[in-house]
């Protein structure tokens, strides 16, 4: 059984490293970049719809209010008339539209939580499309590896330069050392 699941493995293996050989990378960069900029254009359109919804919130809570302001009139009218009966209808609907005012009002801030949120999440997800796209310029702009050599890989050049070894670091740390010794 052991013999089983290593020959799997070795499989699975080899079959990945097929499929890596298999892949270009500039292909996939560049559909990454596709697709980030569908789930920009997907939030974007997100937050244009919850914009719109505050707008419409706050237009109706206006309205709501007004029509608070309006009944409160009416019942010191009601009042100084001393007509009991018809200033308690007046004031169950002063209520039922204080509550709507409430519920209008917490669901405005939540909103207006999420939109910020959202705000806050496309800007860091447009600064890692930008530099997506520059990674992705990168790679059009990079000369074709030579046949069979690898001399020149588009990527491991970078990890070859910043790789920096133990003694490089020992001489940095003297010279530094000298230099703060000196003044």
């Amino acid at each position: 059984m052991a013999l089983i699941n290593r020959v799997a493995r070795l499989f699975k293996a080899d079959f990945h490293a097929v499929l890596d050989q298999i892949e270009e990378p500039e292909q996939l960069l560049r559909q990454a970049v596709r697709d980030m900029e569908d789930e920009l254009a997907a939030a974007e359109l997100r937050i244009t719809h919850c914009a719109y919804e505050q707008d419409v919130l706050t237009a109706r809570q206006d309205e709501i209010q007004s029509s608070v302001d309006e009944l409160d009139e009416q019942l010191d009218l009601c009042f100084e008339s001393a007509k009991d009966d018809l200033s308690k209808g007046l004031i169950r609907r002063k209520l039922q539209a204080e509550r709507i005012l409430k519920r209008l009002s917490s669901r405005f801030m939540a909103n207006a939580s999420y939109l910020d949120d959202q705000r806050k999440l496309i800007e860091e997800n447009r600064n890692t499309l930008h530099g997506l796209r520059q990674k992705a310029e990168l790679f059009e702009h990079r000369p074709v590896s030579r046949e069979g050599g690898d001399d020149y890989d588009g990527t491991a050049w970078v990890a070859r330069e910043m790789t920096v070894s133990d003694d490089e670091v020992e001489i940095a740390f003297l010279r530094e050392q000298a230099r703060r010794s000196e003044s």
